[in-house]
């Protein structure tokens, strides 16, 4: 059932998504990456493999912002990104070159739907 609400509530949404999605930051991307911890390594051993990589002189490279990195418990760290998307291929290759031996990545296109929600959330209780 409240799946089917949840469903509901962002399809209605869809005038405020049209006009979000039409905004100036339409040459900008979100991505929320996954730096998975391997377990059969220490973490000392894991920022010894990061400093000898020079990992946080290359990432995230200039011109991305971090938005959020937090720690994921059981999986390792999870790190979103905003940058122009010509940036991706820099952004691919900071990870690949100096933090694929301390790290397996995932990758996930990210946008932001709380203004959206938020929004929702203040219409529906106004009409209470």
């Amino acid at each position: 059932m409240m799946k089917y609400l949840l469903l509901i509530m962002l399809f209605s949404a869809s005038t405020s998504f049209n006009a979000w999605a039409n905004n100036d930051q339409n040459n900008e991307l979100m991505l929320t990456i996954f730096l998975k911890h391997d377990q059969s390594k220490s973490l000392s051993e894991i920022k010894e493999i990061l400093n000898d990589a020079n990992f946080y002189k290359h990432f995230p490279p200039k011109g991305a912002t971090v938005e959020s990195w937090k720690v994921m418990m059981g999986i390792g760290q999870v790190v979103t990104l905003r940058f122009p998307a010509a940036l991706l291929p820099k952004v691919n290759l900071s990870i690949e070159r100096y933090g694929w031996k301390a790290y397996s990545t995932e990758f996930y296109p990210t946008y932001d739907l709380y203004p959206i929600v938020k929004e929702e959330i203040k219409k529906a209780r106004m009409n209470n």
